[in-house]
């Protein structure tokens, strides 16, 4: 399965509303934006623990890596739901 990573914006940034943005990975991230408008640097991020459905608070941003779930998945949907 593949990962996701949710950067949610706790603080405004210039120029766009959307306060939910989603990745691929997490120097994805990077491409749109900086270390200072998430509060994080990618090393930082890379070595932070989000690997396991793991999370961090910045004082910029909500960060939280998940599963991706998509058709053809071995996750059983009539369970857990």
């Amino acid at each position: 399965m593949a990962k996701v990573i949710h950067v949610h914006l706790t603080h405004p940034i210039e120029g766009t509303r959307r306060k939910d943005w989603y990745f691929s990975s997490i120097k994805a991230v990077f491409t749109v934006f900086t270390a200072e408008q998430v509060g994080a640097t990618y090393n930082y991020l890379r070595h932070v623990g989000l690997s396991g459905n793991g999370s961090i608070i910045t004082k910029r941003a909500i960060i939280k890596q998940s599963t991706l779930i998509s058709v053809g998945s071995s996750t059983d949907y009539n369970n857990g739901v």
